[in-house]
């Protein structure tokens, strides 16, 4: 992944979306990193007949009537897939898109969607009877307004903040006859984020955090969180001064602006196709101005579960706020 292709990755659905590293610091042995489920095990779990039929509104505002319980699901994003998953419904899925690498169950799936691309011709051919599109651009529109045309049910989701991701956990728990399931899950979750959030939120003084998106290591181009962007808001759950852009619809900062802000602490959110060393930021133009390259404060993050709207947000969150607060005692998982 290019990082051209990381930055609009981040920008529609942060987690990545699609969007692995652990958290660890230059002068010291790395601290663990999480590794406990916060999500329900993937299970099977019988729909109510009496949930059906059902009107939802989805996140772009579009209303659609599902009669009965589907038997046959299409996720096209990663996260989608999770929820599917954590919900009970993994049996009712029949195919996901290229980046649903998780729950194992969901990798042998067929895939119907690249990050660019849906195959239309495949997903009808699978007379699906409920898609799970991602919204913002994530799904091209055109794909689904195609699978629409044909009468295929779409709903298309997009969380934009922690809060949204409970929303849409509990919208595809009403699409799946799964309310029960989602219900316990997002207070779960709930539970557990404002537990981790609570152990470090007592510091006098929270430290500048840059959580870098990603680095061109060719034009110098850094990408880090939007202005009231959903990366912004897990690393002030972790307990810090979020460094954002400036701007709600822009995730590239200048190296002036980047300097001037004076990160204390640069976590870099790594996965298999972007995996910056600190030693490589050091050695950046510019970047040995900043307190945290300084003073050896450049933490790498598996960055998959902190960036993608799903289950796994809690243990997303405490890996964060492990790296930011090395010394910290964290609640254990859940």
């Amino acid at each position: 992944m290019r990082i051209a292709q990381r930055r609009r990755t981040v920008v529609l659905l942060l987690g990545l979306v699609v969007a692995l590293g652990a958290c660890t610091t230059p002068a010291a042995s790395p601290p663990p990193l999480a590794t406990a489920s916060p999500a329900p095990s993937p299970s099977v779990a019988s729909p109510s007949p009496a949930a059906f039929p059902v009107t939802l509104t989805d996140d772009e505002g579009t209303a659609l009537t599902i009669t009965s319980a589907p038997q046959k699901i299409v996720s096209l994003t990663p996260a989608n897939t999770e929820i599917a998953f954590a919900l009970g419904a993994g049996d009712r899925v029949i195919a996901t898109d290229d980046g649903s690498d998780y729950p194992e169950e969901a990798v042998a799936l067929p895939d119907v969607a690249t990050f660019s691309s849906v195959d239309v011709e495949q997903v009808v051919s699978l007379e699906p009877d409920l898609v799970l599109a991602g919204g913002l651009g994530f799904t091209s529109a055109d794909a689904i307004t195609q699978l629409r045309g044909l009468d295929v049910p779409v709903i298309v989701l997009y969380a934009g903040s922690v809060d949204a991701v409970y929303e849409d956990i509990e919208l595809i728990g009403s699409a799946t006859g799964t309310s029960e399931a989602a219900a316990t899950l997002t207070a779960d979750m709930r539970t557990e984020i404002e537990a981790i959030s609570s152990a470090v939120s007592g510091a006098a003084t929270k430290p500048r955090v840059l959580y870098e998106v990603g680095y061109d290591d060719t034009t110098g181009a850094i990408y880090a969180p939007a202005d009231a962007s959903f990366v912004a808001e897990m690393v002030t759950l972790a307990g810090a001064d979020t460094i954002t852009t400036g701007d709600p619809n822009t995730y590239e900062i200048s190296l002036e602006t980047l300097i001037s802000k004076d990160p204390e602490v640069i976590v870099l959110g790594t996965n298999p196709f972007y995996a910056p060393k600190p030693d490589a930021v050091a050695a950046r133009p510019g970047w040995d101005a900043m307190t945290a390259v300084k003073k050896g404060d450049v933490r790498p993050v598996r960055d998959i579960e902190i960036t993608r709207p799903g289950p796994r947000l809690p243990l997303g969150l405490r890996n964060l706020a492990a790296a930011i607060w090395p010394d910290a005692t964290l609640p254990a998982a859940s």
